[in-house]
């Protein structure tokens, strides 16, 4: 396996990980459990900024002209990345509304 489709599988297991974390803290918040949902939103964090770093490099990569390929796998983790992304947004919001109601 290429170095791009490594850093590929590398974003999608990082930022896949991250979001179902996000996921899992909105289901603490919704029992009550914000310390809980709070922990699990700071490791996401941690794991997108992983996955976050890896597609840096990539950009990195093909600015000074190392990487000119683009197929489904990269197009794939860039998907990923910004649905965890946007799990994170929400997540965070959703604990909030959670955390108003108690």
């Amino acid at each position: 396996m290429e170095g791009l489709e490594l850093i590929a599988f590398q974003i999608i297991s990082t930022v896949g990980a991250a979001r179902s974390l996000y996921i899992e803290a909105i289901q603490d918040a919704k029992k009550g459990d914000f310390e809980e949902a709070n922990k699990k939103i700071d490791e996401g964090c941690q794991l997108f900024l992983e996955g976050h770093h890896a597609h840096a490099e990539l950009i990195q990569k093909e600015a000074s002209g190392e990487i000119t390929n683009l197929n489904l796998l990269l197009v794939h983790a860039e998907d990923q990345l910004m649905s965890a992304e946007a799990f994170k947004i929400i997540s965070e919001e959703l604990i909030d509304v959670y955390k108003s109601r108690k």
